[in-house]
């Protein structure tokens, strides 16, 4: 039985935040002139990866007690100054002062996640993927092919956009992520990443081109990452879904459970 509480909160969020500053970073060294950064608020962090960018958003926050208004005017300032929204996705435990805080700057809630949970064991066995799915660990020369697959399978029927394909390509240089290919008869159908911190392992970043759904690729992606954390030693598996989604109710599928629901909070300006 897996207990749900501060301390557990605080692994997941940190594993989520420390994500986040990596992006950033990798995306500056790939692109110094996207002035992406972060920044350490509040116990969490704020990133900044691009006006609009799914990576711009700040997390974690509120996790290690009373946030101050000192706080919150910084977070602001921060994405402010780029020209931005503030963006921030909360976690029920944060303490109840950011989200009182909140209140008084005018924020809004945007959108749900559920944040859903696994644990990982070494001696658990996982089932080899159907025999037409090869399911390869990507290396430096494969990187670009797996952010141009990765991308068209969220893209769905229309050419994946060069902002999509950067941000998978940020994923598959960040220092800890573990990017997996996925093909059929030699063809790249899908991939996945696995993103690796403090036991916790992330498991983001996953589709598979339209043609190829319902054969079994995002089972066998999902497999493969967690058999990889587990042999790592990471005794955690986590992810985040829409309430009541298709992705969440394959994950659940997978032992995953819900752990706690995320409120993003936003303040635009006028």
């Amino acid at each position: 039985m897996l207990f749900v509480d501060l301390a557990l909160a605080r692994r997941l969020e940190a594993a989520e935040a420390q994500a986040g500053v990596e992006c950033a970073a990798t995306l500056s060294r790939l692109r110094p002139e996207s002035a992406a950064a972060a920044e350490r608020i509040a116990g969490g962090a704020a990133v900044f990866a691009g006006v609009s960018s799914p990576l711009t958003q700040a997390m974690g926050l509120g996790l290690d007690g009373p946030v101050v208004e000192a706080e919150v005017e910084r977070l602001e300032g921060f994405f402010r100054s780029r020209g931005d929204a503030a963006r921030v996705e909360v976690c029920p435990f944060a303490h109840a002062t950011l989200v009182e805080l909140f209140g008084r700057h005018g924020y809004r809630v945007a959108e749900f996640s559920n944040v859903l949970v696994r644990p990982l064991s070494r001696s658990e066995s996982w089932p080899a993927a159907p025999a037409d799915i090869q399911i390869e660990p990507v290396g430096p020369p494969d990187s670009d092919l797996w952010a141009r697959t990765v991308a068209q399978g969220f893209a769905e029927h229309f050419p994946a956009t060069p902002e999509l394909v950067e941000i998978m390509t940020i994923f598959c240089h960040r220092p800890t992520t573990k990017c997996f290919l996925a093909r059929i008869k030699g063809e790249p159908v899908g991939g996945a990443s696995l993103s690796l911190h403090e036991g916790v392992a992330g498991v983001y970043g996953a589709s598979t081109l339209p043609a190829f759904r319902n054969r079994g690729v995002q089972t066998a992606l999902l497999h493969a990452r967690m058999a990889a954390a587990a042999a790592a030693g990471y005794d955690l598996a986590m992810t985040s879904a829409l309430p009541g989604s298709a992705s969440q109710r394959n994950i659940e599928r997978q032992d995953f459970r819900v752990v706690y629901t995320r409120s993003k909070f936003i303040r635009e300006w006028a």
